[in-house]
C-alpha cells in the first residue's frame, strides 16, 4: 500500500487523486483525517503508525520554524524504519532553490531520508505557478510585486502530484534519484498580460515593510521566506529550466502561466462571490 502524508493539504490531496486515478491501492495521512485515512500527526510520535506501507509519499511538513519541520520530518523517518517501509518518496525543493529562506529544512531532511538506510527517492519540486499568481498584490486596476522583471520556473501544483504518484507507482525504477520538476519560466508581466493590467515593481524593502506591518495572519518566519522568494526571481536564481517533469509525465507541463493568471485572478479585489 502506498501512503501519502498530508492528505488534506493541496499537494498531498492531488497526489492522492493522481494514484486513485493510476489505479494504485494508495491512501490518505493527516492529523485530521477524513473518511479512510490513518491518523498521522509528526508532533505525536505515538500516532505514527506505518505498518503495511510499501512506499511513502512524504509531503514536506512545512509552515513551521526549521528545527520543529525536521523534528517532524525525522519523527516520521524513525517510524518508516521501525515499521518496515519498503521505499520513501520525499516531496523537497528545487535544486536552484538552495539559498530560498526555507529550503534548509529540506536539505536537513534529504539528509536524514539517504541516512535512514531505507530505499528513497527525492522530488525537488519547482515553486507553484499557483503561488506565483496569488503573490501578486492587487492595488487598483494594476498589479505590484518584489519580482521586477525577473522569472520563475513554475510548476503547476496538478503536474507536481502527477509526478509524484508516477514515481510511487512503480519506485524501484526511480530508487536513488534525485528529480528536479521545474517548469517554464513565466514573469510577473507575463502574468499582468494576462490579466490585462499593468505591472508595478516595488523594493524588496517596501514588500518586506508590507508583509510586516499590513499582512495580517502571517507566523514570524514567513515574512524572510517570502523575501527570499521575491528576491530569488528578481535576480535571477529560479528561472532554470530541467526535462525531469515532462520525462515523468510523459507529455507536455501543464501551462504555468495560466495558473498564475488563474490564481491572481482569483484574489482580486472584488471578486469573492463571482
Amino acid at each position: 500500500m502506498i501512503l501519502v502524508t498530508g492528505a488534506n493539504g493541496n499537494l498531498g490531496s492531488a497526489t492522492l487523486a493522481a494514484l486513485h486515478a493510476r489505479g494504485a491501492v494508495a491512501r490518505g495521512g493527516s492529523r485530521t483525517p477524513g473518511e479512510g485515512m490513518r491518523r498521522l500527526d509528526f508532533d505525536d510520535r505515538a500516532s505514527l503508525d506505518l505498518v503495511g506501507v510499501s512506499t511513502l509519499v512524504l509531503v514536506s511538513a512545512g509552515y513551521a520554524e526549521d528545527d520543529r519541520v525536521v523534528a517532524r520530518h525525522a519523527a516520521v523517518l524513525d517510524a518508516a524504519v521501525r515499521d518496515g517501509v519498503g521505499h520513501v518518496v520525499y516531496t523537497s525543493l528545487t535544486t536552484a532553490g538552495d539559498h530560498l529562506g526555507f529550503a534548509l529544512a529540506h536539505r536537513a531532511t534529504e539528509r536524514l531520508v539517504r541516512a535512514s538506510g531505507l530505499p528513497w527517492t527525492i522530488l525537488r519540486n519547482g515553486l507553484y505557478a499557483e503561488l506565483f499568481g496569488g503573490l501578486l498584490r492587487w492595488d487598483g486596476h494594476a498589479v505590484e510585486s518584489a519580482f521586477g522583471d525577473g522569472a520563475l520556473a513554475a510548476v503547476v501544483r496538478e503536474d507536481l502530484a502527477e509526478a509524484a504518484a508516477v514515481v510511487a507507482s512503480d519506485p524501484v525504477r526511480h530508487g536513488g534519484r534525485v528529480h528536479d520538476l521545474v517548469g517554464t519560466p513565466i514573469t510577473a508581466g507575463q502574468v499582468a498580460g494576462g490579466l490585462g493590467v499593468a505591472h508595478r515593481t516595488i523594493g524588496l524593502g517596501e514588500y518586506r515593510r508590507r508583509l510586516l506591518e499590513e499582512t495580517p495572519g502571517l507566523s514570524a518566519f514567513q515574512p524572510p521566506m517570502l523575501v527570499s522568494i521575491a528576491t530569488g526571481v528578481r535576480h535571477g536564481f529560479l528561472d532554470g529550466t530541467a526535462p525531469d517533469l515532462t520525462d515523468l509525465l510523459g507529455r507536455p507541463a501543464r501551462d504555468p502561466l495560466a495558473a498564475a493568471v488563474a490564481a491572481a485572478s482569483a484574489v482580486r479585489p472584488g471578486t469573492a462571490g463571482r
